[in-house]
């Protein structure tokens, strides 16, 4: 665990599995289509940013309330999901995606544009966070703490509202749930999963700007709950770790073929099939194992379980 880029990989992994996490509230768990989570990441991101150079607050601070700021803006994109459901809903959050990005890019004022923002370090109780190391002592015991507020969220009644309205969103309205009510609340909670990781990941780059919140970032997302098992606390966990090592393997394949000058060109086409990759993975698992990795990773258990016994 000494490597720093072993630590890197880890780091990144687990503020990605935050994210993912909030996302499966939302699609996973109420059924609620979006494309735009990797836009909320990005103004969670921004908004730890802000609060810690503009108003000066710390890093334990300053990452929850970046965390309720991007909840607020996922409360007003997720107003569409009132009146609209499946394709019009993924089209109105897909909107929000371009919407944000615009915003961040041109608010030159608040954003700094395309310049960018300098963070200062990161700090608790009087210790400073400036190695991967201490990140990833922060980082995973957020994890730990998120998951656990997530599979507790499922245990209560917003939990089984949220399961309700993704089952049958008519029959949760005639039990007296207010669906609307609920589908709010379920994209501010996605939104704070993001924005809290979004926060996090802006300490520990030190400096941010607009280019890594794009749509390819929301699909990246949305690759982590389907491949990981959408419904599925532990699959959100799961999936982060499959995409980001994904993309490690694509990058180190790229870098390879790049310092090999007979396979140099061949490795511009390797970066490039990254998008492809994630959409082939995405497509293998709905046909060959639609409930993802969490359902292998059962199968798995229950088999060492039974050993040596086939019964």
């Amino acid at each position: 665990m000494s490597s720093p880029y072993f630590l890197y990989v880890l780091n990144i992994t687990g503020i990605a599995a935050i994210a993912a996490l909030g996302l499966n509230i939302l699609i996973g768990f109420t059924g609620q289509i979006s494309l735009g989570h990797g836009a909320f990441f990005g103004v969670g991101a921004y908004a730890g940013a802000i609060i810690a150079t503009r108003l000066g607050l710390p890093f334990w601070l300053a990452v929850p309330l970046a965390g309720f700021v991007t909840a607020f803006v996922g409360m007003i994109f997720g107003i569409p999901s009132g009146r609209l459901k499946g394709l019009y809903l993924t089209i109105a959050t897909l909107a929000g995606q371009f919407i944000i990005e615009y915003i961040l890019v041109h608010w030159e004022s608040m954003t700094q544009g395309t310049m960018g923002i300098m963070l200062p370090g990161a700090g608790m109780f009087g210790l400073a966070i400036d190695s991967d190391r201490g990140f990833f002592y922060v980082i995973f015991a957020s994890l730990t703490g998120m998951t656990l507020v997530a599979s507790n969220l499922m245990r209560t009644h917003y939990g089984r509202a949220f399961i309700a309205i993704r089952d049958n969103d008519r029959a949760a309205e005639g039990m007296g749930i207010p669906i609307f009510r609920y589908k709010l609340l379920s994209f501010a909670i996605s939104s704070f999963y993001a924005g809290f990781a979004g926060a996090i990941w802006a300490y520990y780059m030190r400096s941010i700007s607009t280019e890594p919140f794009t749509l390819g970032l929301s699909v990246e997302y949305i690759a982590m709950v389907i491949i990981g098992g959408l419904g599925s606390i532990p699959g959100a966990i799961f999936g982060a770790i499959f995409i980001t090592g994904l993309n490690e393997i694509l990058r180190f394949a790229t870098d390879a073929m790049m310092n090999i000058g007979a396979f140099a060109g061949f490795g511009l086409n390797v970066a490039s099939l990254r998008e492809f990759a994630f959409g082939l993975a995405i497509v293998l698992f709905i046909l060959f194992e639609p409930k993802g990795l969490a359902e292998l990773w059962r199968i798995v258990r229950s088999s060492f379980r039974l050993w040596p016994f086939s019964y």
